[in-house]
């Protein structure tokens, strides 16, 4: 009976680690192939200070974020998850997991540096460049239990700009808050793709604002101007809008706060206004310099290619400025694979695999001006006052 029993138990794990050996999330099946994890040649010459293998690095380790949320979905266990492969590769451990207290689901995880694991394979200490810890962040996920809480950030996004109504901007923002003053600043990252993308970019430029610069790496970001473009649908959209903006998810306010501090109108998606001629110093500012990471066949983060936007050429090149000491404000990289279908071109995998065309370019990118312009801009000078005698 108990040899009966053995057997049987024996039999179920050896289908369990079949059937996880075979999905097609698992990281040997879908992840990078040409990528060896750390090692001792990485303390002479770390493989952190190329930008394929960081790009690599972190496009998995938001895949890793996307599989959390499948497991806990599917049930898994530790024994069967998808997730843990896609950072134990890299030596990387997670110590936190971002929870939506909304419907429960996870949308972001802290990874932080397994010292321990490093030294079961001789890696005696940290190679130059890898950080102490990544906060990665999930995008859309178009499966039941969490579909309806990542479309409702998605709208928000697209009806106001910003992120920071959602309870997950305030959770996002803490985490990395708190590993930034852990570990020191230099020595954290924050990935997001699409929608993690978004909220990447908001809390990244928060803590820049602050005067914390923690290195951020945006896969298919999504596109503000994207939702600008709308305005040109004219006035015979306008009774449908107002009938959709009620359905939107509210800043709970009359007038939304946009990103970068600014009023934005509650007339709706018309009432934006290209935001243009600012103006920008460099007078003790550091720059942020975000790495954002686009598809040319991707609608949705396509336009941070537009070198031009919209809008008068003229206004244009005076916001592409630039801060006044000529840094560049944000790396731009471009995936050119030629024509694609959308769901292959805002694909996390493309960031990961080996036969794609990336390109970085370095021209002015009107939408990223808009995106950065509020790290680079002062108040204006208040009228001086004249005691009295």
């Amino acid at each position: 009976m108990a040899n009966s029993c053995s057997g049987e138990l024996q039999e179920r794990d050896m289908v369990v680690v079949q059937e996880e050996e075979a999905h097609p999330y698992a990281f040997h099946v879908s992840g990078p192939r040409n990528v060896a994890s750390p090692n001792w040649r990485d303390l002479i010459s770390s493989s952190w200070k190329k930008e394929n293998y960081k790009r690599t690095v972190f496009s998995c380790f938001i895949q890793a974020v996307y599989l959390l949320e499948i497991d806990r979905q599917e049930n898994r266990t530790e024994e069967n998850a998808l997730a843990p492969n896609w950072w134990r590769s890299f030596k990387y451990k997670l110590t936190q997991t971002l929870i939506d207290e909304r419907d429960g689901s996870i949308f972001g995880a802290v990874l932080e540096w397994d010292r321990a694991a490093a030294l079961a394979d001789m890696v005696l200490i940290r190679p130059s460049g890898a950080p102490k810890a990544v906060l990665a962040l999930r995008g859309t996920l178009l499966k039941g239990p969490t579909i309806r809480r990542d479309i409702e950030d998605d709208l928000r996004f697209l009806a106001w700009e910003s992120l920071k109504g959602s309870v997950r901007f305030k959770v996002a923002l803490e985490a990395l808050k708190s590993v930034a003053e852990m570990y020191g600043s230099s020595n954290v990252c924050v990935a997001g793709h699409s929608l993690g993308a978004g909220f990447a970019l908001q809390v990244g430029k928060a803590l820049a604002k602050e005067g914390v610069y923690v290195e951020a790496h945006l896969f298919n970001p999504p596109s503000v101007s994207m939702a600008m473009s709308l305005r040109n649908i004219g006035e015979k959209a306008g009774f449908a809008w107002k009938r959709f903006k009620s359905m939107l998810p509210s800043n709970g306010e009359t007038q939304a706060t946009g990103d970068d501090g600014e009023k934005t109108s509650a007339l709706g998606l018309r009432g934006w206004i290209p935001l243009l001629g600012y103006k920008t110093s460099s007078m003790g500012l550091k720059n942020w310099a975000p790495n954002f990471y686009v598809n040319n066949s991707d609608y949705i983060c396509c336009s941070y290619t537009d070198p031009d936007g919209t809008g008068d050429k003229k206004e244009a090149d005076k916001e592409n400025a630039g801060p006044a000491n000529g840094q560049v404000a944000a790396k731009l990289f471009v995936m050119s694979k030629g024509k694609q279908k959308f769901l292959e071109a805002h694909g996390l995998e493309q960031w990961w695999s080996d036969d794609g065309q990336l390109q970085q370019a370095l021209h002015n990118s009107k939408l990223m001006s808009r995106q950065l312009k509020s790290l680079y801009t002062f108040p204006a000078t208040q009228p001086t006052q004249r005691m009295p005698q």
